[in-house]
């Protein structure tokens, strides 16, 4: 050793000392996570869990052979493993992501299962879930997070191409329609849609031309062209119906939508109280998945549901703060396409549970039961809060 201390690391037009570079690996890397997301992403799990627990405990109790703790439960036990994937998710460097080979694996695995979902036989009408013993995978949601990746992987390799019709509408418009058609053959119309608007977004950000934006419009009417060919049309057209006039079947397919609105009516300004909802006493259909929400108006009234909007508006901007941090282009469409995600899906559901838009069946991200929904969007937030963690490093 002469004494002599190694020379500055400049990168990115900032200088590190090298002992803070070699923080930095390839796969794993240090810095601190935006503490504000964070924050937001847990405080909406802890009520989520909270209100899951009170619209569920009766319905499990009379179906669940007596076990008001059924769904609960399970839901805690998802959410454990969701946070562990999140943890470690944000510690890995998401450039990993960027890497073609896992972008395509990603896709091509969800493309797979989207596939055989629709082989396997069908649960209450729906080819949606696969079971695996006790346990149950959706495709669709882990074909959301393919979809973001892949896109966000081609986009920011070739970004000098986006104004390249044959790059931007063809290859990156195949890669949106792909799932968007298996999807929908499901059927499952509002997941279509959250996919479908999720890359098209990426598409705008990522620099598409905007005369070519049109051809978004386009490209979902095919999807519903190829869908009308196997009968999935009139599943969309039944909804519709009973969208504009849930009472003509008050005691069929009106019936719970109907509910929900008597819940959301009964709530009044301040609620009922928690746990006091009488419409999850076997009124509501299954209260616990997509009609949760339903419940929260019901028990903590006017001022709690706008609170919780509140606070998933206040989720996706701190997200979109992210991305702009972001020290690259890579990082910037992650977060955004992720982000994005969480807040269009909680407009649908609480739309859909206001009967502002038909019923289309998607859940409330971190309220809704389900355990594939709330491990991959707890692990989708890891990825953020790995670009959040990049984004405070490159600035130190």
């Amino acid at each position: 050793m002469d004494g002599t201390r190694a020379a500055p690391v400049s990168r990115a037009g900032r200088t590190y000392p090298p002992e803070r570079e070699r923080k930095r690996s390839v796969f794993w890397q240090s810095g601190r996570i935006d503490i504000t997301f964070l924050a937001l992403v847990l405080i909406l799990l802890t009520i989520g869990l909270v209100m899951l627990f009170s619209a569920s405990y009766p319905y499990a109790y009379a179906n669940r052979n007596g076990d008001s703790f059924y769904f609960i439960v399970r839901q805690g036990g998802f959410a454990m493993l969701g946070l562990a994937a999140m943890a470690f998710l944000s510690r890995v460097d998401y450039h990993f992501y960027c890497s073609a080979k896992i972008a395509w694996a990603l896709y091509i695995t969800a493309l797979l299962l989207l596939v055989a979902v629709r082989i396997l036989p069908a649960t209450d009408g729906f080819h949606r879930w696969i079971y695996i013993g006790p346990l149950s995978i959706q495709p669709s949601e882990i074909a959301k997070f393919a979809v973001v990746v892949l896109l966000t992987s081609m986009i920011s390799r070739g970004h000098d191409r986006m104004q390249d019709a044959r790059f931007s509408v063809v290859k990156l418009g195949a890669v949106i329609l792909a799932p968007c058609a298996l999807i929908f053959l499901e059927p499952h119309l509002s997941a279509t849609v959250i996919t479908f608007l999720m890359g098209f977004v990426m598409l705008i950000v990522g620099g598409i031309k905007m005369r070519w934006v049109g051809a978004g419009g386009f490209a979902l009417a095919g999807i519903i062209g190829v869908a009308a060919a196997f009968g999935a049309i009139g599943y969309a057209a039944s909804r519709l119906k009973y969208w504009i006039d849930p009472w003509s079947e008050p005691q069929g397919k009106g019936y719970q939508t109907i509910q929900s609105l008597y819940a959301i009516g009964s709530g009044g300004l301040l609620g009922r109280g928690i746990g006091q909802s009488q419409q999850k006493y076997l009124w509501m259909p299954e209260p616990q998945n997509d009609f949760v929400f339903a419940v929260v108006c019901e028990e903590l009234g006017l001022v709690g549901a706008m609170i919780i909007i509140a606070l998933f508006a206040l989720l996706v901007w701190r997200g979109f703060i992210v991305a702009m941090h972001s020290p690259d282009r890579f990082g910037t469409l992650l977060a955004v396409g992720l982000t994005f995600q969480v807040g269009l899906q909680a407009a649908i559901n609480i739309m859909v549970v206001t009967n502002t838009i038909p019923n289309t069946g998607i859940s409330l991200p971190f309220f809704s039961y389900g355990g594939t929904a709330l491990t991959m969007l707890l692990a989708e937030m890891g990825v953020v809060l790995s670009v959040s963690r990049a984004s405070r490093l490159e600035k130190r």
